[in-house]
């Protein structure tokens, strides 16, 4: 089973989520820490390559963004409530700067 790496504030962020929607993303994360794909996922490019989002409809909106692609575990990089249609251009800043953390972070072991 792949480790978890939370990137700053991302766990607190998803404490925050609504109980339902808190067991669902820990069912997801599970499901990609033992190699399998979450039941609903796409690929986000905007944040970096193999950065990947899960989608959480009940009891609204949320979204899990994580990287899967090292042997060393999974990076979670942004977690958050979405409110309209389109991902909202600071979310998407917060992943894409959590990502360049984990990067200089994995550089440095």
């Amino acid at each position: 089973m792949k480790k978890v790496f939370w990137a700053a504030g991302t766990k607190r962020r998803l404490k925050d989520f609504p109980l339902i929607a808190r067991k669902k993303a820990g069912e997801q994360l599970y499901r990609v820490q033992e190699g399998e794909e979450p039941e609903d996922w796409k690929t986000i490019r905007t944040v970096g390559p193999g950065a990947m989002e899960i989608r959480i409809h009940h009891p609204h909106e949320h979204r899990v963004v994580y990287v899967a692609t090292f042997p060393e575990g999974i990076y979670v990089l942004h977690a958050f409530e979405k409110k309209s249609p389109k991902t909202p251009r600071k979310d998407i800043a917060i992943a894409r700067t959590n990502y360049g953390e984990m990067q200089k972070s994995r550089a440095q072991r």
